[in-house]
């Protein structure tokens, strides 16, 4: 089985939040995906070497400077209500909205689900971000959400 049920997923709070209420056909495509699933993508598009983006070094595409452009806030707009992402990160991603993304926040903690429903619940992902990547599905462009507020723009190397 490549997913679990949003039911069953330890941090599906962040998706049932009072403030931020998730629509049933969202919540139904937010999947995360099984601890051994989440490790192939992991392996695969992130990191053969560490399980979590506070463990980035030079060795990996994801802990190198150059891997990213710049850096935006993304923490003033959540705090602000907003319902779009900066348009810096929009503008960056220029991905189609039935783009499949990985949202991966570690080797066994990944949710896969469309760029649209991520953008109309990108508040509620927010809860998640620490370090967290929001990766496209044969896509080079990427955005590290850190726990800072702040949003690194980047690429990643063409697989």
């Amino acid at each position: 089985m490549n997913y679990i049920t949003l039911d069953d997923y330890k941090k599906a709070w962040v998706f049932r939040h009072k403030d931020m209420p998730v629509s049933a056909d969202d919540a139904a495509n937010i999947k995360p995906m099984s601890l051994e699933r989440a490790a192939v993508l992991w392996t695969t598009m992130v990191s053969r070497e560490f399980d979590h983006p506070d463990f980035f070094d030079k060795t990996d595409w994801c802990g190198q400077d150059e891997s990213y452009s710049q850096e935006v806030n993304w923490e003033s707009a959540w705090e602000n209500g907003d319902e779009q992402l900066p348009e810096a990160i929009l503008a960056h991603l220029d991905w189609q909205a039935n783009t499949t993304v990985y949202f991966c926040m570690g080797r066994d903690n990944i949710i896969e689900t469309t760029f649209d429903v991520f953008k109309r619940n990108w508040q509620n992902f927010m809860f998640l971000a620490d370090g967290s990547l929001l990766i496209g599905k044969k896509r080079n462009t990427v955005v590290q959400f850190l726990e800072s507020g702040m949003a690194k723009l980047g690429e990643k190397p063409s697989a």
